[in-house]
């Protein structure tokens, strides 16, 4: 039998990918992602997130990020919770093209309850974000083509948890799933966001297959050995990761698809939601002159339009 291999050059060291990959010769197959400077850094400092927010934020735009890498549509995925919790509001979209934002809304009064209560610990889930639903959308570029979504209950003390209850419930397929994320300290007191996610799934069982269970139990165990600094350690490469757990059968990867922190917010597509506006709604929102000023949630922009534009 030959020598189990990983191709670990199609991932090297980078930052800001998402590749799929299978464990060799078994019913397993996984996704992988790494962010840094070019994606969660700049979507985490744009916003005054409180530090254990911006890791939930973090968390989430990572499990979009590779729930999009087994779309096989023009499209974009959602990941979004909505709760009664100090987090509202919980959004992460990642696009086929490669492009990621995310944003939350926060009560910061009952947020500081939450860290006051914890004396500085991380809050759960339910801390967090309090009873709710958490919801996976799937949305075609293509007007014909019908989206998708699903909705479970927010349970679990980890994101990570709740995705895991997701896939159980929705698609009814076994699934694990890692999420960190991390703060890097930099020489004069600098800190950059970064994090680092995988996945794995069961691939059910056929007669070419056969029984599938030993083998997903057998990459379940090792997978569940990973550590949070090995899914964000800036030196540790995603696919170096890949060949420590998966090493005795060896591990196929698909090449990575690059990420970028790029937003979709466009005057055009701005003003087309204030024209759909009652025009008493419009009125209490203009100043003086008349003009609406707005910014996007997302990305920060700020659009102002005037009277005779509206």
């Amino acid at each position: 039998m030959a020598e189990p291999t990983v191709q670990t050059h199609l991932l090297g060291a980078g930052d800001d990918i998402v590749a799929t990959f299978q464990i060799e010769d078994t019913s397993v197959r996984g996704r992988i992602a790494r962010l840094g400077d070019g994606v969660l850094d700049p979507i985490l400092k744009r916003h005054d997130y409180p530090r254990w927010a911006a890791y939930l934020l973090g968390e989430a735009v990572t499990l979009a990020v590779l729930v999009s890498a087994s779309l096989k549509f023009e499209g974009k995925v959602l990941v979004q919770a909505q709760g009664e919790g100090p987090v509202s509001l919980l959004v992460a979209e990642a696009r086929s093209d490669g492009g990621v934002r995310g944003y939350l809304r926060l009560n910061k009064e009952k947020w500081d309850r939450v860290e006051r209560v914890n004396k500085g610990q991380r809050p759960h889930i339910p801390q967090a974000l309090g009873r709710g639903v958490m919801a996976l959308m799937l949305q075609p570029s293509d007007p014909n083509q019908a989206p998708w979504q699903s909705m479970v209950p927010i349970e679990g003390a980890t994101l990570s948890e709740c995705a895991q209850m997701w896939f159980s419930q929705s698609e009814q397929v076994p699934t694990r799933v890692r999420l960190a994320v991390a703060e890097v300290s930099e020489p004069g007191g600098t800190k950059r966001w970064r994090s680092g996610g995988a996945l794995i799934q069961q691939v059910a069982g056929d007669d070419a297959r056969g029984a599938t269970d030993e083998p997903w139990d057998n990459a379940r165990h090792l997978f569940d050995t990973i550590e949070d600094i090995e899914l964000v350690d800036p030196d540790l490469s995603s696919g170096t990761l890949l060949f420590r757990l998966f090493h005795e059968n060896g591990v196929r990867l698909e090449p990575p698809k690059a990420l970028s922190d790029k937003c979709t917010c466009s005057e055009e597509k701005l003003l087309d939601t204030i024209s759909q506006m009652d025009k008493g709604e419009i009125k209490a929102l203009a100043d003086a002159d008349g003009a609406i000023s707005a910014d996007c949630q997302f990305c920060g922009r700020v659009y102002r339009f005037a009277a005779d534009q509206l």
